[in-house]
């Protein structure tokens, strides 16, 4: 009997190591597709999709949204960025990079011989002990009249002084108890657009315009409905008015709908916005009451007019509720007006949470959407600092962070310490990338940095990426806040976490199917 060669080791060893090579240089592509653009020298990408539509932007998250990626580590990465926009609203290009350092790093050393989860464990022990020492040397922002809010909003702002004042000016208009609200997004309220003036009121917008001409662009004193349906009456099927008794109940909800229509213009109701679209009986009914109407709003809109105006939802079969129970469910705003320069709706002075809407004007339709995720950017940046303070920018912290946790390394016995060195590598790596894209050389310039912070003893010292000099960056004003620092870490942390553990890759069989491959 002929028997094959023990080889079953090799072949599983071999398998693993092609899954982690797969999913590091991924990773490494989705990383190096936003390296480009970190900093105040950073450059642009230019994204093309398959009609030749053009976004030309240096903005993280948009890059990575609308990439192209079929591989799941790469997915894997952009998830991790999309989840850092939304929970903090800024951080998304250093979130990245440091994922794809903390992934690249982690598989040369599993490479070489360190089990993975050793290297993982190490990773999770440098990342909390970096996440400890940023809540620790973070300085408070003390109000909105601190300069360092300021210089947030600016560098966030990628330097539009413009920007930065209007964040700041909404910013008072608001007020400070609102934006430490974890409920409330500040960047929500950013609006672009073409061919206006930038400007702030306090309200919000509605991107629509009355359903005819015939309805008022202005009411004041406001009584607002929000309807998140259809407006139109119950449907009865086509074959069921061909019966006596189908067409009996068609009219009877059509009177019925009639009556409703009738009793909301009684009420003294004047401004109608409906999540989806109204039928005819309805706008001839409000047109000839002089109630401006205004259909198909975003669901995003429509919740942003009920906290701004105190009103409440309400579905179509609502609509037979009593007078006093429909109340109940209005909003009041001092001013509702549509212009067609504007080219949207404002609610103005609303009866529930204080609003405020920074209004972003943009030379072309071309760099509207830019302009308006700079500002939103300076919104999410600013409302950070005034919740979890500032530290350095520049990648000057996160050199910092490098030499301490380069000491923990040194102080951790066992294969750990390599997970902890990945950390140090990581940090250091938006750094590197910053100073490259100022044309400078990124090791030179590092143990300039490290020397310096060392004999300063101090975490402010970086690199003036105008003219290559040491400089005190929080001196400078350059600095970022520390949530977002916080957030990029435990989001990269934990996506290259999630890589480095995958240990094969299989194919999932289709439906019907009882094999599966593996890939």
């Amino acid at each position: 009997m002929n028997e094959k060669p023990a080889g079953g080791g090799h072949e599983i060893m071999e398998e693993r190591f092609r899954a982690l090579l797969s999913n590091t240089n991924a990773a490494r592509a989705v990383s190096q597709a936003v390296e480009g653009t970190i900093g105040p020298k950073g450059l642009d990408t230019m994204m093309i999709d398959k009609f030749g539509e053009v976004v030309i932007t240096n903005d993280g998250v948009t890059i990575l949204t609308l990439m192209e990626a079929n591989h799941p580590a790469a997915k894997m990465l952009i998830n991790a960025a999309r989840a850092q926009q939304l929970e903090i609203g800024d951080g998304t290009t250093t979130a990245t990079i440091m994922a794809g350092a903390l992934v690249t790093e982690g598989a040369s050393y599993i490479l070489k011989g360190v089990p993975a989860t050793k290297v993982i464990e190490g990773i999770r022990v440098g990342i909390d002990y970096v996440i400890g020492l940023t809540r620790q040397h973070a300085r408070e922002v003390t109000g909105l009249d601190d300069p360092l809010g300021l210089a947030v909003a600016l560098i966030a702002g990628r330097e539009d002084r413009e920007i930065a004042d209007l964040t700041l000016r909404a910013a008072h208009l608001i007020g400070e108890d609102l934006l430490r609200d974890d409920d409330f997004r500040f960047a929500d309220s950013v609006k672009a657009q073409a061919g206006v003036e930038s400007e702030i009121f306090p309200g919000v917008t509605i991107n629509r315009d009355p359903v005819n001409r015939e309805m008022p662009t202005l009411i004041e004193g406001a009584k607002i409905l929000v309807i998140d349906d259809a407006l139109e009456p119950e449907g009865v099927s086509k074959e069921a008015q061909r019966t006596e008794t189908g067409l009996r109940r068609y009219l009877e909800l059509r009177q019925l709908y009639e009556r409703n229509l009738c009793k909301v213009v009684e009420a003294g109701i004047n401004v109608v916005l409906v999540d989806r679209g109204i039928d005819d009986l309805a706008e001839e009914v409000f047109s000839e009451a002089g109630v401006m109407v205004i259909q198909r709003v975003p669901h995003r809109e429509l919740t942003r007019v009920c906290e701004h105006t105190g009103a409440r939802m309400i579905k179509r079969a609502g609509f037979n509720r009593d007078a006093t129970s429909l109340a109940g469910y209005l909003g009041t705003a001092q001013l509702v007006q549509n212009s067609q320069k504007w080219g949207h709706t404002r609610v103005c002075g609303g009866g529930g949470r204080p609003e405020v809407t920074i209004l972003v004007g943009a030379a072309t339709e071309e760099v509207v959407d830019e302009r308006e995720r700079i500002a939103r950017d300076a919104a999410a940046a600013l409302q950070a600092a005034l919740k979890g303070g500032v530290v350095p920018g520049g990648g000057a912290f996160e050199v910092w962070l490098a030499t301490q946790v380069e000491k923990l390394a040194h102080e951790t016995q066992g294969m750990t310490s390599y997970g902890i060195r990945c950390v140090k590598e990581a940090l250091v790596r938006p750094f590197s990338c910053i100073v490259a894209n100022a044309g400078f050389n990124p090791l030179e310039k590092l143990e300039e940095v490290m020397a310096a912070q060392k004999a300063a003893r101090s975490s402010t010292v970086g690199i003036d990426c105008n003219q290559g000099k040491v400089i005190d960056m929080l001196a400078q004003g350059v600095v970022d806040p520390a949530l977002v620092k916080i957030y990029a870490c435990k989001a990269a942390a934990e996506v290259a976490q999630a890589i480095l553990r995958i240990n094969t890759i299989a194919k999932k069989k289709d439906a019907g199917e009882d094999k599966f491959d593996f890939a």
